[in-house]
Order: structure tokens, then C-alpha cells, then sequence
């Protein structure tokens, strides 16, 4: 008798991909992004259900809010 019945399949690692959340879940109206994660409501919503390369989209899409957010600020 198999020890390991479960024919469930383990994700690999690599397809792990944590979420950005601190849990600080505020929106800002102006810019439509939460103030702790820095994505929409659209991909908090989505999140669970997204595989790990649309994770990883979203995680870059954040990378570029933030340096723009930080490009305009040294602007002012």
C-alpha cells in the first residue's frame, strides 16, 4: 500500500508568488490604488485566482507605479 495516495499535484515553488499585501487596504480615490499594496481594486479582486506569471505582471506593473509615484515627487 502507497504511503502518498493523493494524486493532488504540489505547485512548485517557483510558482509561488506572494501578495503584495500589508494590510493596510485603503483606496485612494485620486489614483484609484490602494495606499498599502499599490494595485487596483480590479487585481486585489483577482488575485486568488490569477496563475503565478500574472502575479508577476502585477508585481511589475506595482515596481513602475511606485518609481513613477517617486519620479514625480522629486519633481515637485
Amino acid at each position: 500500500m502507497s504511503r502518498n495516495a493523493d494524486p493532488t499535484p504540489v505547485a512548485p515553488a517557483a510558482d509561488n508568488v506572494a501578495s503584495p499585501c500589508i494590510s493596510v487596504c485603503v483606496m485612494d480615490a485620486a489614483s484609484g490604488l490602494c495606499i498599502g499594496c499599490w494595485r487596483t481594486l480590479d487585481e486585489i479582486a483577482a488575485w486568488s485566482v490569477l496563475d503565478a506569471a500574472a502575479k508577476r505582471a502585477v508585481l511589475a506593473a506595482i515596481r513602475e507605479r511606485r518609481a513613477r509615484s517617486a519620479a514625480s515627487a522629486n519633481d515637485r
